[in-house]
């Protein structure tokens, strides 16, 4: 009786530190004028989560994002920088993930983690400036880039919840976030028990143009296909 109690204690102050990190990483982002909003989180016990089946506090029996999408579905009108705003959401839902809206202050090319390793590699070997860079649940890396509007609606492609991204012959596996599309933000944690982490900070390296690290990603993911 007294261990579950102290497993039980320990496992409030672990989802008590949990929801702390979600909240100030959320606020240092809007301190950045990084658009945040709310975001979903894996059900206790994630991944798989027996006792329901469902892996996601989202409503739905089978998400295929879990943990990686949007609290609401009006994401796109409510994502703000207002920090008193964002404190009432996590004050209401301490356990929600942090949601980053892209094609406003910035972009995302989300790439197979093997094939930003090589790419990231050979920026560096080349001293070429790579922005923020984040692992995604383990087997995406997201290099942060300025916004670049599209001429051509053909040039990006958004990640949505219900939507698969269109496959690119010469850059297989690359997903460019921008307009009517969003990432999960380090250190939210998806439904496959992993957590999103930086390994290039945001405060410390600014947001590049796209095209420079594009070249590479593409090139990266040509080889490692």
């Amino acid at each position: 009786m007294v261990d579950a109690v102290m497993r039980r204690g320990r496992r409030r102050a672990r989802e008590q530190m949990a929801s702390a990190a979600q909240s100030s990483a959320a606020l240092a982002y809007a301190a950045m004028g990084w658009p945040v909003c709310a975001g979903v989180h894996p059900l206790r016990g994630a991944p798989g989560a027996p006792e329901t089946g469902r892996a996601c506090s989202c409503d739905r029996v089978g998400c295929p994002a879990p943990g990686a999408h949007p609290l609401s579905p009006a994401w796109q009108i409510q994502a703000t920088v207002d920090t008193a705003v964002i404190r009432r959401w996590w004050l209401a839902k301490p356990e929600a993930n942090v949601i980053l809206v892209t094609g406003r202050v910035f972009d995302v090319l989300d790439v197979p983690a093997a094939a930003g390793t090589a790419a990231l590699g050979r920026m560096e070997r080349c001293g070429v400036a790579t922005g923020p860079v984040a692992v995604s649940a383990g087997d995406r890396m997201m290099f942060f880039v300025a916004t670049r509007l599209a001429a051509d609606e053909e040039e990006w492609w958004s990640c949505h919840l219900d939507c698969e991204p269109e496959s690119v012959t010469q850059a297989g596996g690359l997903r460019w976030h921008c307009r009517n599309s969003y990432v999960l933000a380090p250190p939210s944690r998806h439904g496959t028990g992993l957590a999103a982490y930086w390994i290039r900070e945001p405060g410390d390296h600014p947001l590049p143009d796209v095209l420079r690290p594009l070249e590479y990603l593409v090139d990266a993911c040509e080889e490692t296909a």
